[in-house]
């Protein structure tokens, strides 16, 4: 007996809104009714678990094959199966969830269900002319049935013979997506989608190379781990099934700085493994590295959006039954659920870093260096991070000994609070570059940190609007006397006539250098201090900085950079110069002077180094 009818939607347009708009890629078809079978195959498990079903139940792997000659893609499980009347109901009348239903009937017994499918099955007709599911229930005396559909709301659903139970799904592939009758295809979207399903899914035999060719034996093809790391419990796995998991997950990568195993069963379901990947250089480029799942279905792993920014730089998976599943990240980011999920990552990265700083200081000292980019981002990006974050940030100084922020206050604020009460933190962005400038600094007893990081000038800017009366300096960006100032400056004892002329004599010195500005600036330090040094003002080039970080900021990376010669007006060369400016030893001494001070800052290059190292040896 043949029955036809119109599938229960209230429009004829339903198709190509399924084709066109429900998901966003059409390979995502093959993920829904794979996930259907597994579905299938877990209501049976349930049932026998329960006692309702007494059968067999024997191979329950879920079976995908291609058919060439035929064109076709099938799927196969040895599930729950399907009457007329279920097939009428579950699959005709779109958007009424068998899963539902099911969960509600069994919901003590039915967690590993995937459920929540709704439209899946019908994202088959993406890449189908035509559709047809062969089922037989696993009720006793059933009678098997074929339901049929070309793309239209029109049906077919007849009787059948089928010995076994359970359901194929037979998708008749369309001319336009042929590429989904090739195994290399099928098989790599398995891989993707479906490698860490809960019931085996099977894709044709294993191959082995053999005799100089690659051969077909008689072992099942499984592509899928049935119990990954993530879903068994922290007390049953080592440090090595971490990695090895990690390595499962990023077979080229380097081993990661530590993990954070996620079990969270109140007030959602939460599973996952973080890792904190070592990075070399770009954020960018290690974004968007976690997996999102639903019951050990692929979502996505465009999560960007969806957890805390900070988060796209960790690698792992995180699974949730709360997660829905529909591939949209706009639909993601919107759903409640998500948000909460997000927010409660955050806290648990942020209590998970603080036991491991607790329980390993000195582990987590040694792989703070590479760490510290996440933490710095998490601070920048999440506010409510910064609030467990600022008990195990950590600052390294020249000396490569570290200190938590609290523990830096203790060491510092005596010797390094300038008269208007701020603490100073003195830091040197390139330990070499820098190395006079710094040792200036530790000659007076203070301390210097080492800031190279590629998040260190906005960070450092974070903890000045958090920390209360600090300011952090470069140690180049002033004489160090100016650093912490301790008093008022001493006034300069020169005459205005004497001080402009001394102006001319050191700017007429200067090599001429393509977006540089000078600014000769007049000081008196002390006779036993430098004739000449180079600083950087702070603010300026903190913003040129900056500008590297933030597109809105551009302009600042535009403008030239600006110096200023600082002349020490007590040194005995300077005054000489001032007395005899009109001498040839003077002008060479003078250009050696500002020489000198550039190279110190490394900004002596090209011709004017080559006149230096003439001149030297001239004077030599």
């Amino acid at each position: 007996m043949i029955k036809e009818g119109n599938i229960g939607v209230t429009t004829d347009n339903i198709f190509p809104v399924i084709k066109k708009f429900l998901y966003s890629d059409q390979e995502i078809f093959l993920r829904e009714i794979v996930s259907n079978a597994v579905d299938a195959t877990q209501k049976l498990k349930t049932l026998a678990g329960r006692g309702d079903y007494k059968g067999e139940l024997g191979d329950l792997a879920v079976r995908v094959s291609i058919d060439k000659k035929a064109r076709t893609l099938t799927v196969s499980d040895r599930g729950i199966g399907m009457t007329a009347e279920e097939i009428d109901k579950y699959i005709n009348q779109i958007a009424f969830s068998g899963a539902e239903e099911f969960l509600e009937k069994y919901k003590n017994d039915a967690n590993a269900i995937i459920g929540h499918f709704g439209l899946g099955f019908y994202s088959s007709f993406m890449v189908s002319s035509r559709v047809d599911i062969v089922s037989r229930s696993w009720q006793e005396g059933a009678q098997a049935v074929k339901w049929s559909c070309d793309g239209s709301p029109a049906f077919t659903i007849e009787e059948c013979d089928k010995a076994d139970r359970g359901t194929d799904i037979v998708l008749h592939i369309d001319d336009e997506y042929k590429d989904f009758l090739k195994e290399e295809k099928i098989s790599s979207l398995l891989e993707k989608y479906c490698k860490f399903l809960p019931v085996p899914v099977v894709f044709g035999k294993k191959k082995e190379w053999k005799d100089g060719k690659q051969v077909t034996t008689d072992e099942d093809n499984q592509i899928n781990d049935t119990q990954p790391a993530w879903t068994r419990k922290p007390s049953e796995l080592n440090e090595e099934d971490y990695l090895k998991f990690y390595k499962q997950l990023y077979p080229f990568s380097e081993d990661p700085l530590f993990h954070i195993h996620l079990n969270v069963d109140y007030p959602f379901n939460l599973t996952g493994i973080l890792y904190f990947p070592k990075i070399k250089n770009s954020i960018e480029i290690q974004k968007n590295k976690i997996q999102l799942y639903c019951n050990q279905v692929f979502v996505t792993d465009s999560v960007e959006g969806i957890v805390p920014n900070f988060l796209t730089l960790l690698h792992g998976v995180i699974d949730s039954p709360d997660i829905p599943l529909n591939v949209s990240r706009s639909y993601l980011q919107n759903d409640v659920n998500v948000k909460k999920i997000s927010n409660h990552i955050t806290k648990k990265v942020g209590e998970s870093l603080l036991k491991i700083f607790n329980s390993d200081r000195k582990q987590f000292e040694e792989k703070w260096d590479d760490l510290k980019i996440f933490i710095e981002y998490g601070i920048l990006t999440e506010e409510k991070f910064w609030n467990q974050a600022e008990k195990f940030v950590l600052v390294k100084n020249t000396d490569g000994k570290y200190f938590t922020l609290e523990e830096y206050k203790t060491l510092v604020s005596a010797s390094q609070t300038d008269k208007d009460g701020q603490m100073v933190c003195l830091y040197a962005s390139d330990r070499e570059k820098q190395y006079s400038y710094a040792e200036s600094a530790r000659s007076k007893g203070y301390d210097v940190l080492l800031m190279n990081g590629e998040l260190d000038v906005p960070f450092m800017q974070h903890l000045e609007s958090k920390l209360e009366k600090t300011r952090f300096v470069r140690v180049d960006s002033d004489v160090v006397d100016n650093l912490i100032p301790k008093a008022d400056k001493a006034a300069v004892s020169l005459s205005e006539d004497d001080q402009n002329k001394l102006k001319d004599l050191f700017k007429n010195s200067l090599p001429a250098m393509d977006k540089v500005n000078f600014d000769i600036r007049l000081d008196s330090l002390g006779k036993d201090s430098v004739p000449v040094m180079l600083t950087q003002n702070e603010f300026m080039r903190r913003m040129k900085d900056m500008s590297a970080l933030q597109a809105g900021m551009s302009f600042y990376g535009e403008m030239p950079d600006s110096y200023a010669v600082v002349v020490n007006t007590d040194s005995p060369l300077v005054q000489e110069a001032l007395s005899a400016p009109e001498e040839e030893s003077t002008k060479q001494k003078l250009s050696q002077m500002v020489d000198l001070a550039l190279l110190g800052s490394g900004m002596l290059k090209g011709e004017a180094l080559d006149k230096f190292i003439r001149r030297s040896f001239e004077m030599i």
